[in-house]
């Protein structure tokens, strides 16, 4: 019987074969992991690692290439010999602590390992806390306190559909330092719940060396970054959140980690292969990093125990996984334009990447099945959101990774009068029949040094003197106008899920630079501010509060989920509308035409309003709507139902139809 998945998509027929071959290796790697659950499988961390026991401690560690293993810290003044480890059976090493005050919380610890003659100093594989030291700024892990924290989410359910607001805990304060977990829950989080944003999606907490690597090197898989806080002010922030109606995905990081020797993974036990494949396979040419071998069962124990850790010990709702194209491929996807079907199932692909990918989802959703997950796929694998049973991988959404480039591509190459209302519709609708999206017209990539936002890009050097309302500009003008009818646009036809990076809504006007070397180590462009938003003399908060206004109109009902029906496209006039769940789209892109008793075309006969317009001057507009008039529909000769307006240039209207 044919899998479900080639039923929805009749294309993939030519490649049944090799979809039955993936699927058929994710069941033959499930049962030989387990024939129990996944969830009672990935419980490395529920015995690896440092735990306390009745009376004392326990530390155990997987090293199978090892010789030999210590342990050492303040609790034995560094002293690298005087406590050895046991060797178990299968590369395990165990040490067993008496006394309650054996080891204490906030104590620094390594693991020593001995590996052909070789003296490794090692921070644990599941280290909970890892910190730096100040002076000689060598990691270390650190005793965690592990007290209980008093959870009072208990029954929070995450949001059916997702309006996310993409974030980083350092970089979300507006002074010139890293921010911390307190700080964001006290400060950053009612931001977002103002804003209208359901969804939380946290970058950079899973423990990693470089700070501008935006936490996709990771070092400590276990470890929630100790720059930001205590362990316990995450959860706090979490809990918080839940307590304001908020979902929280993990930015997760499993399709690489950093080569780094000294803090991660990489020759823990004195080899390469331990975690990782040996040779080219196993250096991502790109990123500079190490690539897992998933066909591994201790890497897929650990790496599945790393998920159900995150979401049981910090109730984290879900995750949004980094790197799923580069996951997918021997090549990684670098340079492939994956043209036709042939790409997906070929050589190239990993199957035992897909079927870890398949693990990880089943996982997440047998601990919580309102779970959500997100694939950061550029290269449009099919099925990736569709049912496992179905022949798909088992995530939620896919973002919607085509949509910024498309653009930023328009906006670099193509003059306003030249915008393609169809190419905008096609690439706007088109995805993968009945897999969910999330639609982004920018997340922090696009924000990062060497790109530019789109309202930077839009008014570029004008945004650091034009921007007060006091002072006219034809370039914030026209940035501002483009700013909301692109985000209108966007966000109801390019997914079922939407999301923003924190500033983006906006118009931050400053890219994202780390401190690093080439800029004096500034925290000057590593920060978030909060203030031009604040400021009512700027027009920076027009913006927010139009993004606000569009956020709690597309969150109601079903709105996103239901399907969008083209009304008009017309490309001289560069109008476009559309209706979608009882709301009519309408948008006029020309940059100088405005047309006088336009008619928009509606399903259904009788009275229409305006309820949201970009051109309103609470939002920065020029105030040419007149947001009390009713409209009332006319048949016209050809047949239609349509109703006149005013319909301005660079103006985007939302009607809905007034009950009878």
């Amino acid at each position: 019987m044919a899998l479900k998945m080639i039923k929805i998509d009749p294309y993939l027929k030519p490649h049944e074969q090799s979809i039955s071959f993936y699927l058929d290796n994710y069941k033959a790697k499930r049962k030989e992991l387990t024939d129990s659950s996944l969830t009672e499988f990935a419980s490395g961390h529920l015995y690896f690692g440092i735990h306390r026991t009745k009376g004392g401690w326990v530390y155990r560690e997987w090293a199978p290439a090892a010789e030999q293993m210590y342990l050492t810290g303040d609790f034995n003044n560094w002293d690298t010999r005087s406590h050895p480890m046991k060797m178990l059976e299968g590369g395990v090493f165990e040490i067993k602590l008496r006394g309650k005050n054996a080891l204490q919380p906030g104590q620094k610890i390594q693991a020593i390992v001995i590996h052909q003659d070789r003296e490794l100093r090692r921070i644990p594989l599941y280290a909970t806390r890892v910190v730096q030291d100040p002076e000689t700024l060598l990691w270390c892990a650190e005793v965690d306190d592990k007290e209980p924290f008093a959870w009072t989410d208990g029954n929070f359910v995450p949001a059916k559909v997702p309006f996310i607001y993409e974030c980083h805990i350092g970089m979300a304060q507006d002074k010139y330092d890293v921010g911390t977990y307190k700080e964001f829950r006290e400060s950053t989080l009612p931001r977002i719940q103002k804003a209208g944003y359901n969804t939380i999606q946290i970058m950079a907490i899973m423990e990693h060396p470089y700070y501008g690597s935006f936490g996709y090197q990771v070092s400590n898989f276990f470890a929630p970054s100790s720059r930001f806080g205590p362990s316990s002010e995450l959860k706090a922030l979490i809990n918080a959140a839940h307590e304001m109606g908020i979902t929280v995905l993990l930015d997760v990081v499993h399709s690489h980690a950093v080569k780094n020797t000294n803090e991660g993974l990489n020759e823990f036990d004195g080899t390469v292969y331990q975690f990782f494949h040996e040779g080219s396979r196993g250096d991502h040419p790109a990123w500079d990093t190490k690539l897992f071998n998933y066909d591994k069962n201790e890497v897929l124990h650990f790496l599945l125990s790393n998920l159900r850790y995150w979401m049981e010990e910090y109730h984290f709702d879900g995750f949004r996984f980094d790197g799923v194209t580069s996951m997918l491929y021997h090549d990684h996807g670098l340079g492939s334009a994956f043209t036709d079907y042939g790409m997906y199932f070929s050589p190239n692909t990993d199957v035992e990447a897909l079927t870890y990918l398949r693990l990880a989802n089943e996982l997440i959703h047998e601990i919580n099945p309102k779970a959500v997950t997100i694939a950061e796929d550029m290269s449009g694998m099919p099925g990736m959101c569709l049912k496992i049973k179905d022949g798909g991988i088992g995530f939620d959404y896919r973002l919607s990774m085509g949509v910024p480039d498309l653009w930023i591509k328009t906006l670099k190459e193509v003059p306003d009068e030249n915008w393609d209302m169809g190419k905008l519709w096609f690439e706007l609708t088109s995805r993968r029949p009945m897999e969910k999206s999330i639609a982004y017209t920018e997340s922090h990539d696009q924000a990062l040094v060497g790109d530019k936002t789109i309202m930077f890009r839009l008014c570029d050097a004008a945004m650091y003197t034009d921007m007060s309302k006091e002072h006219g500009s034809v370039t914030i003008d026209r940035g501002m106008a483009l700013h909301k009818m692109i985000r209108l646009l966007t966000a109801p036809l390019a997914g079922e899920g939407y999301l923003n990076f924190m500033g983006n809504e906006f118009g931050h006007p400053e890219w994202i630079d780390f401190p690093r070397e080439g800029n004096g180590w500034s925290y000057h462009y590593c920060r978030r501010q909060w203030s031009l938003a604040d400021n009512k003399y700027l027009r920076y908060h027009q913006l927010g509060d139009f993004d606000r206004a569009m956020v709690a109109l597309l969150s109601k009902g079903r709105t996103m989920a239901a399907p969008a029906r083209l009304m008009w496209l017309h490309q001289d006039d560069k109008v476009l509308v559309f209706e979608k769940k009882g709301y009519i789209f309408a948008f006029n892109f020309h940059p100088h035409k405005s047309f006088e008793g336009y008619p928009i075309p509606t399903s259904e006969e009788g009275k229409y309003k305006v309820i949201l317009s970009t051109d309103d001057p609470a939002y920065g507009g020029q105030g040419r709507i007149d947001m009390q008039y009713r409209y009332t529909s006319e048949l016209y000769p050809d047949g239609r139902s349509a109703f006149p307006v005013y319909l301005p240039s660079r103006t985007a209207m939302v009607f809905k139809k007034l009950p009878k």
